[in-house]
């Protein structure tokens, strides 16, 4: 059984290991997945090792991850959704989530962004979140405002070579 050390009432929430390939080749195999998150819209398997690789590290190193989440019920992977360090804030994070398509649309996304805004602002003691979404990826543009970020801008992600919409929550925002 997965050690969780964060749960919504469907999501438990668990660390990425070196012991995790598997599960990361299940996530960030998925063309469905991944066709937003670079410029080829696939990864290869020395990718998902890389973003498996960058995930542990920052786990080790910041203490945040795009963190593993498993539907409580079953056990099954749904996915990814989390936070890694915001390179140019201090004290800022963005936030990010990937979902196994078999779990689109049924609320996940929403429900564990909610639960890692909360462990942001309250437990990390974030000034500020960051997101940012592919600009043909409507679902995630439509969460994003849903939950409360605020577009600023459009800024260039190297990983897929497009310049990307992108969003801020603040705890005044909250």
């Amino acid at each position: 059984m997965r050690k969780y050390f964060m749960e919504t009432k469907r999501i438990g929430f668990s660390n990425w290991t070196k012991n995790d390939l598997g599960l990361a080749i299940q996530l960030w195999g998925e063309k469905d997945v991944t066709q937003f998150i670079c410029a080829t819209g696939k990864f290869t398997q020395q990718d998902i090792l890389h973003r498996l690789n960058i995930e542990i590290y920052n786990g080790k190193e910041f203490h945040v991850q795009y963190w593993p989440i498993f539907e409580i019920s079953t056990e099954e992977l749904i996915g990814c959704c989390g936070v890694r360090p915001f390179k140019t804030e201090q004290n800022s994070y963005e936030i990010g989530f990937h979902l196994r398509k078999k779990y689109w649309g049924q609320g996940y996304a929403f429900e564990s962004a909610k639960m890692v805004i909360h462990y942001c602002f309250i437990d990390l003691n974030a000034d500020r979140l960051f997101a940012g979404h592919h600009p043909q990826n409507a679902a995630s543009q439509k969460l994003l405002t849903h939950l409360g970020f605020q577009y600023i801008g459009d800024n260039f992600y190297e990983p897929t070579g497009l310049y990307h919409p992108s969003y801020e929550m603040t705890t005044e925002r909250l």
